[in-house]
C-alpha cells in the first residue's frame, strides 16, 4: 500500500510536468483538468509482489507469468495511451495478445460446472476465454468513469474472494486477490473520494485483464470460484454489457466516450460521485458477497447464483436508465 501510494505521487508529479491531462469535455463525469495514468502504480507493484511470491514459492510459475506478463503488457499500452493516442486497433490488438499470453500460461478455460452439468467446451471454451478477458478490460475501463468507482470495485470484490478462498481453499492462493487489494487500496487515497490523480486506460485495464485471469486461474484450482468472481465483479459486468447493448441498438458507436452507463446517470441524480462509488461497494459487499459465499460451499449452482446476483442489477441499470442519453436540464 504504501509503495503505490509514494509511486503514484510521483506518477502525478510526471503527469502535471508533461500536461498529462483528462480536459472535461460534453462526455466527461468531471469538472476540472486532472493528472491521469496513476494506476500504473498499482500495476508495477502487483507484478513485483507477484515476482516475490512466486521466489517464495508461494505461486506457481506459470500464475506468475500469466497475471505478470498480461497485467504489465496492458498497463503499459494504456500509460502509452494516457501519455497520447495509440490507435484504437492496435490497442485491441495489445489487449488480445496479452489475453492470449495470460490464457497460455494458464492452460486455457478448465471444465466449468454451468446448472449441475459440467462442459468441457475445449479449443471453443479457450476462444470463449480469450473475448471474456478482452471484453472484462474494456468494460472495466467503460467504468472507470467517475472518483473511486474502480479502485473500490477492486477492492471489495478481491477482497470478498480472498477471505472466501482462505476460508475455504488449501494453499496460498488467497494471496493473489489480497495483494492486488491492498496494492489498489495505496492507490485509492489519490482518486477518492475526491480524485487528484485518475487511474488512466493503463491502471483501469490491468485491473480488468488481472481480474478475469483470477477468476480462470482460481477455476483450475476450484470450479466453483469461477462463478463466485463472476458474482463479486457482476455490478460492472451488468451495468456495461447493458450500456453497450441498449447503445448499438440505437446505432451509436459504441466504443466513442459517453456519459450513458447506470453509475454516471445516478451520480448526476446524486449530485456527486462519492455516494455512488460508495454504493458500489456496499452493493458488493452486502448482496453480491452472500451470493458469493453460497456458490463457495456449494449451496447454490455457480451459474444459477451469477443470475440471482445479477438480476436485481438488472433491473437497477434499467432504474438508472443505463444505455439512454443523458437529458438535458
Amino acid at each position: 500500500m504504501v509503495m503505490v501510494a509514494g509511486l503514484t505521487g510521483l506518477l502525478r508529479r510526471y503527469a502535471l510536468a508533461r500536461a498529462m491531462m483528462d480536459v472535461p469535455n460534453a462526455r466527461s463525469s468531471h469538472e476540472v483538468p486532472t493528472p491521469r495514468g496513476g494506476g500504473l502504480a498499482i500495476a508495477l507493484v502487483v507484478v513485483a509482489g507477484l515476482a516475490m511470491l512466486g521466489a517464495a514459492g508461494a505461486v506457481a510459475p506459470g500464475v506468475m507469468l500469466a497475471l505478470g506478463g498480461a497485467g504489465l503488457l496492458v498497463a503499459l499500452v494504456g500509460w502509452w495511451d494516457d501519455r497520447g493516442e495509440v490507435p484504437p486497433l492496435w490497442r485491441l490488438l495489445a489487449h488480445f495478445v496479452a489475453a492470449g499470453w495470460g490464457l497460455a500460461w494458464l492452460g486455457g478455460l478448465p471444465p466449468l460446472p454451468v446448472f449441475g452439468v459440467v462442459l468441457d467446451l475445449g479449443w471453443f471454451g479457450h476462444a470463449l476465454a480469450l473475448v471474456y478477458l478482452v471484453w472484462l478490460l474494456n468494460l472495466y475501463n467503460f467504468m472507470d468513469g467517475i472518483d473511486g468507482i474502480a479502485g473500490i470495485e477492486a477492492v471489495t470484490a478481491g477482497l470478498g474472494v480472498a477471505v472466501l478462498m482462505a476460508w475455504l481453499l488449501p494453499g496460498a492462493d488467497w494471496l493473489l486477490p489480497a495483494l492486488l487489494v491492498a496494492a489498489t487500496l495505496g492507490f485509492l487515497p489519490w482518486n477518492f473520494p475526491r480524485a487528484r490523480i485518475f487511474m488512466g486506460d493503463g491502471g483501469a485495464g490491468f485491473l480488468g485483464i488481472t481480474l478475469g485471469l483470477l477468476s480462470i486461474q482460481a477455476a483450475w484450482v476450484a470450479p466453483e470460484f469461477f462463478w463466485v468472481w463472476l458474482v463479486m465483479l457482476a455490478l460492472f459486468v451488468v451495468d456495461a454489457t447493458y450500456t453497450l447493448v441498449r447503445r448499438g441498438m440505437r446505432g451509436e458507436r459504441v466504443h466513442v466516450a459517453h456519459r450513458a452507463h447506470a453509475y454516471q446517470h445516478a451520480a448526476r441524480l446524486a449530485g456527486s460521485h462519492a455516494p455512488v462509488s460508495l454504493g458500489v461497494g456496499l452493493i458488493n459487499l452486502l448482496w453480491l458477497l452472500p451470493v458469493a459465499a453460497l456458490v463457495s460451499q456449494g449451496h447454490l449452482d455457480g451459474a444459477l447464483g451469477a443470475l440471482i446476483g445479477s438480476v436485481p442489477l438488472l433491473a437497477g441499470a434499467v432504474w438508472f436508465r443505463a444505455g439512454e442519453p443523458e437529458q438535458p436540464d
